[in-house]
């Protein structure tokens, strides 16, 4: 082989990696990007040590919905995630009533929604749900931190950082997050 054809051979090689690399970057950046359960306050959903995989994609073209699955970053450190569900949306009122969450006066119908929850959290209820924010709550209800909570309070559509659509680890569980779980 000429010195010519091996120096077109290793720029070829260099433009690949680079391609393959750029579309790596795009991809983790704006499109998917993983995801670790850490705590009990997505059970039964999501477990401790689940490994999910967020769409980053989905919010661009479609606005977030109730029962929808989140992450958003935690606001004392970015670097760390909260993931929790959707219970109300842009303009729904939120109430806490014989121990259960309502949402336009009807009680919450997934997660563990049949449970008496201990906490209403330190939040002034009933609220409405301003434009482009969304109230979250964790599936397990009495052992999670969320929008009741004003360390955590409503999540601003900008923050959210995808939804979670699958759960690849433990394989045993592999498959899709439904959104009505």
């Amino acid at each position: 082989m000429s010195e010519k054809t091996l120096l077109k051979n290793l720029i070829e090689w260099i433009i690949a990696i680079a391609a393959a690399f750029l579309l790596f970057l795009f991809m983790r950046n704006y499109v998917f990007r993983i995801a670790d359960v850490s705590g009990s306050s997505m059970e039964p959903t999501l477990s401790h040590g689940d490994h999910v995989i967020l769409s980053q994609l989905g919010y661009w073209f479609n606005e977030p919905q109730t029962g929808d699955i989140i992450a958003f970053p935690f606001r004392d450190n970015p670097s760390e995630f909260f993931i929790k569900r959707i219970i109300a949306v842009p303009g729904d009122v939120v109430d806490f009533q014989n121990n259960r969450f309502v949402v336009n006066g009807r009680e919450l119908n997934f997660g563990f929604a049949n449970v008496d929850i201990i906490s209403r959290g330190d939040k002034d209820l009933p609220i409405i749900i301003l434009e482009d924010e969304y109230f979250v709550l964790g599936d397990n209800r009495n052992s999670s931190k969320d929008s009741r909570y004003s360390v955590v309070g409503s999540v601003h559509k900008d923050e959210m950082i995808g939804r979670v659509f699958i759960r690849f680890w433990p394989l045993n569980r592999f498959g899709a997050v439904d959104a009505e779980s």
